[in-house]
């Protein structure tokens, strides 16, 4: 069964920093839109960041509340993809989902409905 791997979350305190990584267990990341997705308690999933992989570089999109602060980015040798996050926020406190599809353009959707892989989530708490 084609997954998706997550590893990172954990306890932060405000200001501090994480990375968080997905890695596909049973297929190769090429020409794939891959994107970051979370969830806080109460509240419905919403994306987070999203980018191609593909022989064209894409640029990535960010939602508002992170621009500045998260980076994604990919390792094609190492066939992973990560959530680089900075000044943390106590609204940053979620469960985090990597999630991939295959895209013959590798266009960056973030789009939830679009993905078909998904990782099992990892939790992230930012807490003083």
């Amino acid at each position: 069964q084609l997954q998706l791997v997550e590893s990172g979350g954990g306890l932060v305190q405000p200001g501090g920093s994480l990375r968080l990584s997905c890695a596909p267990d049973g297929f190769t990341l090429d020409y794939y839109a891959v994107g970051w997705f979370r969830q806080a308690p109460g509240k419905e999933r919403e994306w987070v960041s999203c980018i191609g992989i593909g022989s064209i570089p894409r640029s990535p999109h960010y939602r508002d509340s992170v621009k500045g602060r998260f980076t994604i980015s990919t390792d094609n040798a190492k066939n992973t993809f990560y959530l680089q996050m900075s000044s943390l926020k106590p609204e940053d406190t979620a469960v985090y989902f990597c999630a991939a599809v295959s895209f013959p353009t590798a266009v960056p959707t973030c789009r939830e409905y679009d993905y078909d892989y998904w990782g099992q989530g990892t939790q992230v708490t930012v807490s003083s």
